[in-house]
């Protein structure tokens, strides 16, 4: 299982004028790069789609109580999906970059995979490089059915 802690800050958070490790900020940007910075070290260790769809969408929503409708591609479920060429190379630059703070180690990587556009509860909120100009996403709460669900698996 892949799971992320989307933790961005601005450049002043992170101390580098000081230097000091321990009061620094810690987390990164990194989000929008999560499946092509996965699928590249994954793929070179002869991991298929279905494994990535496993470690990054069917795991993660087991362990957090939402397997029941989040995950896959079912029946029910929430459509959410990402559209993707696997062999696509991008370079990260700050004008590629849709995070509010651009500061990020990854500047400057060549990745593998490039995500064309993301569906979300069967609508399309993203489509290269432009976003749907109203947020579309909720907040999750677990409900008593989705903790009835996770005493099933």
């Amino acid at each position: 299982m892949v799971v992320s802690d989307h933790s961005p800050c601005t450049p002043d958070l992170k101390k580098l004028d000081c230097g000091d490790f321990m009061q620094a900020w810690g987390g990164i940007s990194s989000l929008q790069f999560g499946l092509s910075l996965f699928w590249g070290s994954a793929s070179k260790r002869g991991f298929q789609l279905p494994d990535v769809v496993r470690f990054l969408s069917r795991e993660p929503a087991q362990l957090s109580s939402l397997g029941n409708r989040k995950g896959r591609l079912a029946c029910g479920f929430d459509a959410d999906l990402v559209i993707w060429d696997p062999e696509r190379e991008f370079e990260i630059k700050e004008t590629n970059i849709h995070h509010k703070n651009k500061l990020t180690p990854y500047l400057g990587l060549t990745l593998r995979g490039l995500v064309r556009a993301t569906v979300l509860g069967g609508r399309l909120v993203y489509k290269d490089g432009c976003f749907h100009p109203q947020p579309l996403g909720r907040l999750l709460l677990i409900t008593e059915e989705d903790r009835k669900h996770k005493k099933t698996l």
